[in-house]
This record gives structure tokens, C-alpha cells and sequence, in this order.
């Protein structure tokens, strides 16, 4: 078995982590990554303070393992944070701080309340502004990650912020699917992995099965980074666009991006319908290129299982095989 720093410092068998997805995450999928060995994550920006403790107790209903609750700090509702705090969650994950958000008063929080701090950076200076701050591991994710990702790729990025925050323990993310991944990580001086699309090809997964099966399909080059997502759901993310597939709502709008800000209530209401019904042409579905490595729905303990035995298998009887 793979074990790292990681692992210990959040008491977990698998340095494989869930991200947290906002509105793709669900009590089950959470529980399942944990009791797997994992950390499991839910997202909570979108969620009132109420949903926040159904979902937190819906989670402790099927797990007593380690997870987290996920929040954006550059629109995060003082009442939904301070409900997940009550809650204590074993870990506080936090992302995407406006560049002038002070993140100290938020990791403070999180450690009064017995949590461990996690935060996701997409640069070398970002994260160490948070490693600075006191968290206590650092997301380093590619531009090859679903969702709203940097600019840089995983590669460069690891191992530059291994290097920039002294000490502080790394999580890679952005492109990672499988065993091979998570080796690769490792040799770039990460301390695990942490998985979006991935997971949102699982049995546990709240997508709508189209969508699951689009991932599934996928070769991988069929995303693209654009603010065409952001600009239908009138969201202004700081510093960031979205990597998305592309389809026929995407591929209309682009280039008119000043239209579709004319039009915003109206698209909006269209994507969530397509969302709904599961229309994978005019409904927005953030993936990673990782979705070229996808090609099966299993249950999302599986997942980690299986991640980590490929792991395991390269390190033991492959990697092996390279020294004399």
C-alpha cells in the first residue's frame, strides 16, 4: 500500500482525494471515496446553511471516515461557512480567493473549529500565499482539470510549487484518472492526488447518465477553456476560466460573447433545462482531458481502489524493473 505524509496528517489509507465540484457533488459519492480509504468532498458554495447540515449528516450516515467541505472564497456566504464549521468536518477546502481576500481569518476559522485546511492554487503564487497563510496542504491543479482551472499545466506547476511552499504537503490535480497518474505525481514531488472527473463517471455521481456517458466517450480532445459557462450563469471568477466540453451551445456563442451577456437570463435558463433533461448538446458538463482515460462507470469506492492497485503494481514490479 501507498502511504504519505498526506494520509497521516488527514487519517486516511489513500492519497486520493475527492474534489468538490459545487453542485456535481453528493452525500453518496462523498461517503463512498471515504469509506473506501480516501477523502471524500462536498461542495458547499451554492448551498444554504440548512442543506449544508442534511448533507454533512447524510454523509455521517453512510461514513464515520475523514471528509471535506468545499467552499470558493471569493463569494463565500458568511452563514453557510459559518454552519460548516459548526459541523467540524475533518477538513476545510477552500479555493479561488480573490486576490485581495485575506485568507488567514478563513484557515484560522477552520483550525478553531479542529479542521484541517486545504487550498487550491492554479499558481506558484497563490499557493504560496496560502502555505504562508497557515494551510496545511496546497491543490496544485493543471490547466488539464475540468471545471475553472489556471494556465499553466501539471507538469510545470507540481513540482515548482512543491518546491516554492518548503515543507508544506502537496496535493497534484488537473489531468489525473488512474494508478499512472497518481505515480506520476508522486514523482513530481506530490504527496497524492485529488480527482474531479474522474468521479463524475461513477455509479454515485449526481449527473444525469447522458453526461456520464459523454465523459465515457470522450478521447479527451473535445474540451476547451472558455467564459461562455460563466457568462450564461452570471458568474465573474477571479482570474480563471472554465475547461468544459465542447458542444453546440458553446460552439454558438463563441465570439459573441456580448450578445450571450444581452441574452443571460434567457441561455441560463436554457442550459439548466439541458442540465435537467440530460441534453449533452446544450447542457454544460466541465470535464478534464482526463476524460480520454475514463472508459467505464464503476462505483466511486472502486475508483480508489482500483487507483490505488495500479499504483501499488507500477511501483512494485515496474518502476522496479528500471534499476541495476
Amino acid at each position: 500500500m501507498i502511504k504519505t505524509s498526506v494520509c497521516d496528517l488527514l487519517d486516511i489509507e489513500h492519497p486520493i482525494a475527492l474534489g468538490g465540484m459545487g453542485s456535481a457533488s453528493s452525500p453518496a459519492m462523498t461517503a463512498a471515496v471515504s469509506r473506501a480509504g480516501g477523502l471524500g468532498a462536498m461542495g458547499c458554495h451554492y448551498l444554504a446553511p440548512e442543506q449544508i447540515r442534511e448533507r454533512t449528516a447524510a454523509t455521517r450516515k453512510e461514513t464515520n471516515k475523514p471528509f471535506g467541505l468545499n467552499f470558493l472564497l471569493f463569494d463565500t456566504r458568511e452563514d453557510s461557512f459559518a454552519a460548516a464549521l459548526e459541523l467540524r468536518p475533518a477538513v476545510m477546502q477552500f479555493a479561488w480567493a480573490r486576490p485581495d481576500q485575506e485568507l488567514k481569518p478563513f484557515f484560522d476559522r477552520a483550525h478553531e473549529a479542529g479542521c484541517k485546511v486545504t487550498y487550491m492554487a492554479g499558481a506558484v503564487k497563490e499557493a504560496v500565499r496560502a502555505a504562508k497563510a497557515g494551510a496545511d496542504i496546497i491543490i496544485a491543479q493543471g490547466s488539464e482539470g475540468g471545471g475553472h482551472v489556471g494556465w499553466m499545466g501539471s507538469m510545470p506547476l507540481i513540482p515548482m510549487v512543491v518546491d516554492a511552499v518548503d515543507g508544506t504537503p502537496v496535493l497534484a490535480a488537473g489531468g489525473f484518472a488512474d494508478g499512472r497518474g497518481l505515480v506520476a505525481a508522486l514523482s513530481l514531488g506530490a504527496q497524492g492526488i485529488l480527482l474531479g472527473t474522474r468521479f463524475l463517471a461513477s455509479v454515485e455521481s449526481p449527473l444525469h447518465p447522458n453526461f456520464k456517458r459523454a465523459i465515457v466517450d470522450s478521447d479527451g480532445h473535445d474540451t476547451q477553456l472558455s467564459e461562455i459557462p460563466d457568462i450564461a450563469a452570471g458568474l465573474v471568477w477571479p482570474g480563471a476560466m472554465t475547461r468544459s466540453r465542447r458542444n453546440r451551445f458553446v460552439e454558438r456563442w463563441a465570439g459573441r460573447e456580448w450578445a450571450l451577456r444581452q441574452n443571460r437570463a434567457e441561455a441560463h435558463a436554457g442550459l439548466r433545462a439541458a442540465r435537467e433533461a440530460g441534453d449533452i448538446d446544450e447542457g454544460p458538463l466541465s470535464m478534464g482531458q482526463d476524460a480520454g482515460l475514463i472508459h467505464d462507470i464503476p462505483g466511486a469506492g472502486e475508483i480508489v481502489a482500483r487507483i490505488a492497485r495500479e499504483a501499488e503494481d507500477i511501483v512494485k514490479h515496474k518502476l522496479s524493473r528500471l534499476m541495476h
